[in-house]
């Protein structure tokens, strides 16, 4: 017994265990995983893990030896009659999850595959083979049956937040305070401390109460899913405590090596889980910094959002390519609410259920806060996307601090941040990129320190989707900070649909339309143009871009928004550029008797290879060395026409549905070109 605790006191064992763990997950994750199934499978038979209903779609997670999520429309088949644990037969076509079709965006595909998810299937039929006869989906439907289709009571009591409001989610990681709707060690400690109320009436033992509390919090990890927050904060709870127990004075640090190993045992793929990196680099800061954050209760809430925020700082740039400093003053009102008022609710509303008109009214309270704070601008500092062992270092940093606490690393740590945060303003490089938006066009073009976007993509009733999860983070990414100037080829929504959300949620300096009467969504834009004083103009001949011109050709009046569409001309660095917006044939033959045109490096095909454009004479004329093509995948308008594809066969074709966005780079005279093929 006393070489045991010989050893337990050694603080090399844990270390040594740490790296032999790390290794250990290393080589897992490099054994490829293959699935059982491929996209000529019909037939899937499966347990059913989990359903969620929403936006008149059902979405159902069927577990064999593999998972697969399986969809259908609530107007195509009944679910009311299947339940967790109930097994099935579903039929469908299975597909291949997305990924991204532009670099650094979000991969669903790899997202999905690091979770033993390979295929999505689109259901034509299921059937109930058998009902549900495990206690585990048992309790977890009758769990599920008590929370009143409430999205926070299915946030703070099973950890899911698929049935949030997308706005309000988006709101909650702008603000920087998303981790307070994940389950995790503050709420767990919460749990932890009602269990221990409850049972210390039976006057329990040390021993016979940490076994109970213990069962509970193990059965209700299992209930939530192994969710890694939580699985770390009920590890390290079970651990610290057995260390007090049995008196093995184990240094804290050491006992989160423990917690840490024990996790990635438990699912390597963890490392992929961004709230893994946030929870375990987050509470190792706090553990090495107990001492500092000693002090009344909002001065330790102070303390360690300025620590969660400095140590987190890599994983959320890394990420998502923005922080926001008024996060740390976020939290000082958030974490009281969240805390003390509404997990405690959550739990109590689930036994006393007229609580939840007022734990309703409180939600709102939330999100109304929270939506407000996200429209903040001040605070917000976007970062460009660099190599990963830039984020290695601020990492080391952060934590060779941590170990030996001299000021000399914070100044290192600051400084590095400081040169990140200005590289954009010292970025006079050229590139153009078409942004695969699907069915539509969005273009950005940077020049100088100078970014031009040409059309915003978007579809009717998109309410920002495209515009968040694609053109957002891809600007950002770049290191976008505002746009200069926002072109507008005319008024189609799949051009411009989404240009309202970007001037909502975007810095933008000036506008321009294109020629002719506006259409319902440019009068829509041009009102939010006017509340917030951003010029525009419309049906202009030429812009300046520091020495650089864009030449728009197309100032004619017609009876119709695709040839009244923009079209622009530029020369950047000696290689001449074409955009057609969706302009048609009449509109290419009066360009041509205008002007006198040269042979274009780079054409952007119109109207997305519609065959009522890129006629012969016209692309004979201008002889495109490239050609790109902005479409969607499967479209149901055939884009690009056959027609099109052979006129334009003496040029290099490019299309974002087989090539995602296209970025086009000029560095020392030379065009280099770059795809992000799904």
């Amino acid at each position: 017994m006393l070489r045991l605790r010989k050893i337990l006191l050694c603080d090399y064992v844990y270390f040594i265990v740490t790296i032999l763990v790390i290794l250990i997950t290393i080589y897992r994750l490099s054994i490829p995983v293959i699935s059982n199934y491929n996209e000529s499978s019909t037939t899937f038979i499966g347990t059913i893990n989990k359903i969620i209903v929403k936006n008149d779609k059902v979405t159902i997670y069927v577990k064999n030896k593999e998972i697969i999520i399986a969809s259908y429309y609530l107007n195509q088949l009944d679910y009311s009659n299947l339940k967790l644990g109930d097994k099935v037969k579903i039929m469908g076509i299975f597909k291949l999850p997305s990924s991204n079709t532009t670099e650094y965006l979000f991969n669903y595909q790899k997202y999905l595959k690091r979770r033993n998810i390979f295929y999505l299937v689109e259901v034509s039929s299921i059937e109930k083979i058998r009902n549900n006869r495990n206690i585990y989906y048992f309790l977890k439907q009758k769990l599920i049956n008590n929370l009143s289709d409430n999205p926070y009571l299915y946030t703070f009591v099973l950890g899911d937040k698929s049935y949030l409001d997308s706005s309000v989610k988006r709101s909650y990681q702008s603000n920087g305070i998303s981790h307070l709707f994940c389950i995790s060690g503050m709420h767990t400690a919460l749990l932890i401390m009602i269990i221990n109320r409850l049972l210390k009436r039976f006057k329990l033992n040390e021993m016979n109460l940490f076994i109970i509390t213990s069962s509970i919090l193990i059965i209700y990890l299992l209930l939530v899913g192994l969710s890694p927050s939580i699985v770390r904060a009920v590890l390290f709870y079970i651990i610290f405590s057995i260390n007090q127990i049995k008196y093995f004075y184990i240094k804290p640090t050491n006992l989160f090596l423990i917690v840490f190993s024990i996790s990635l045992i438990i699912n390597p793929n963890y490392v992929y889980d961004i709230g893994y990196l946030y929870s375990y680099s987050i509470s190792f800061s706090l553990i090495k910094m107990s001492d500092y954050l000693k002090g009344n209760y909002f001065k330790t809430i102070f303390k360690t959002s300025i620590i969660s925020l400095l140590v987190s700082l890599p994983i959320t740039l890394y990420n998502f390519y923005e922080i926001n400093i008024l996060s740390i003053f976020y939290n000082l009102i958030f974490i009281p609410i969240i805390s003390i008022i509404i997990f405690p609710m959550s739990l109590l509303v689930l036994i006393i259920k007229p609580l939840l008109p007022i734990y309703n009214y409180l939600i709102i309270g939330v999100e109304r806060l929270s939506l407000f704070f996200s429209n903040i601008n001040f605070g917000k500092l976007i970062f460009k996307r660099l190599p990963i062992y830039i984020y290695i270092i601020y990492f080391l940093l952060v934590f060779i601090y941590l170990y030996k606490p001299k000021k000399i690393f914070i100044y290192m740590f600051f400084s590095l941040l400081l040169i990140h945060y200005l590289i954009p303003y010292c970025d006079y490089s050229t590139y153009m990129e078409i942004i695969d938006v699907g069915q539509g066009d969005s273009i950005l073009i940077h020049y100088r320190n100078k970014a031009i976007l040409i059309d915003t993509g978007g579809k009717d009733n998109s309410n920002g989707v495209i515009f968040f999860n694609t053109i957002n983070p891809a600007l950002k990414s770049l290191g976008v900070q505002k746009i200069n100037y926002l072109i507008l080829s005319h008024g189609d929504s799949d051009h411009m649909g989404e240009s309202l959300t970007l001037v909502n949620n975007f810095k933008v300096d000036k506008v321009i339309f294109n020629c002719g009467s506006c259409n319902y969504l440019e009068k829509e834009l041009i009102e939010d143009l006017d509340k917030k004083k951003i010029k525009y103009y419309s049906c202009i001949e030429k812009i300046k871009i520091d020495n650089n011109k864009l030449y728009f050709l197309q100032t004619k009046l017609y009876d119709n928004e695709n040839d009244n569409s923009n079209v622009i001309y530029t020369d950047l660095n000696g290689y001449k550029f074409m955009l057609m917006g969706d302009a048609s044939i009449t509109t290419e033959k009066e360009i041509m008797n205008k002007y006198n045109l040269p042979d274009i490096d780079v054409l952007k095909v119109g109207h997305h290879g519609s065959k009522t454009s890129s006629g012969i004479e016209f692309i004979n004329e201008i002889n495109p060395k490239y050609s790109i093509i902005s479409v969607g995948k499967n479209n149901r308008y055939g884009h690009p026409n056959k027609e099109v594809l052979d006129n334009l066969e003496d040029s290099k074709i490019y299309r974002t549905d087989q090539n995602g966005s296209i970025m086009f780079k000029i560095k020392n005279n030379k065009l280099k070109i770059e795809t992000c093929s799904p």
